[in-house]
């Protein structure tokens, strides 16, 4: 077994939401009960260290690295490159910035590392390199729905993996944008970009930053309208699509603009793409 897995039991939940705090293209709700058999999930998300031991092992190539770029947030990329003919900004997100040379090994581009960020989750992973470490590893991508019940970590249709309030107390239980989204990120939750896998509280169930940090590959095709025809037990998403799944939120989700870092929230990107927000976490039949 895959270390440190935790068994859940599974059983019936209500998963989505009909909270308009969404965007509609998303396909939040309606909420619908699902029933899952127990399953096994890890309580963070992949670490640096752990894919490196993949690819130590394997010696896979990413799809960043095999296509030379990968996706980096503007203000994490040196100026020199920014300044430079071989950078494109993206045309719907003009924060985004498609570094060569980014990669899981070189986050913000030719120059950056991971050497003091071996415990933070591996980013600029694809869904299909989150498939082949699972293949490696002997262990699977988790389905939205089992994603969605560890996540909630036995509340039932909270906003967050720990209740309604972002802030109990004043206290930051997730690390989300901090300020005026693009232009400036305060930090106050103690990180620009990525915290280590195990930052904050865990939830209920013992799951680490389920709420923003990195975004994360579930198993399933996407589709906006599932929801509304989802069977009852052990959902696994459509046939077919032409996006997966991605849930939890990052570091760069603010409620200005992408409020996605709620445990209902979803969306999706095409199988081989990269970025620095998205990773993943991996689950197991029980």
């Amino acid at each position: 077994m895959y270390k440190d897995m935790i068994l859940l039991p599974g059983g019936e939940f209500l998963m989505g939401t009909d909270s308009n705090e969404g965007f509609p293209q998303d396909g939040e709700g309606p909420v619908h009960k699902v029933f899952l058999d127990p399953f096994y999930i890890s309580p963070c998300a992949v670490t640096n260290a752990e894919f490196a031991a993949f690819v130590e092992a394997t010696g896979y190539r990413t799809d960043a690295e095999r296509y030379g770029w990968s996706f980096v947030f503007y203000s994490f990329v040196d100026k020199r490159l920014l300044e430079g003919e071989n950078v494109t900004f993206s045309q719907q997100a003009p924060w985004w910035v498609a570094v060569p040379g980014a990669t899981w090994r070189t986050p913000e581009g030719p120059g950056s590392d991971i050497g003091d960020r071996m415990d933070h989750p591996v980013v600029h992973v694809s869904w299909n390199d989150a498939v082949a470490y699972c293949k490696w590893a002997g262990v699977r991508l988790p389905t939205e729905a089992e994603w969605e019940y560890a996540a909630r970590g036995g509340l039932v249709q909270k906003r967050y993996a720990w209740g309604d309030i972002l802030h109990p107390n004043g206290e930051h239980r997730c690390n989300i944008w901090q300020g005026k989204f693009p232009e400036k990120n305060l930090g106050t939750d103690g990180y620009l970009g990525t915290a280590p896998a195990k930052s904050f509280q865990p939830n209920g169930y013992g799951l680490y930053n389920v709420c923003g940090n990195v975004w994360e590959w579930c198993a399933d095709w996407f589709a906006p309208d599932y929801f509304q025809r989802s069977p009852y037990r052990n959902p696994k998403g459509p046939a077919q699509g032409k996006t997966r799944v991605i849930r939890g939120g990052s570091y760069l989700c603010h409620r200005s603009y992408c409020n996605r870092y709620r445990v209902a929230a979803r969306s999706s990107n095409t199988p081989d793409s990269s970025s620095g927000h998205c990773g993943f976490r991996v689950a197991a039949d029980a």
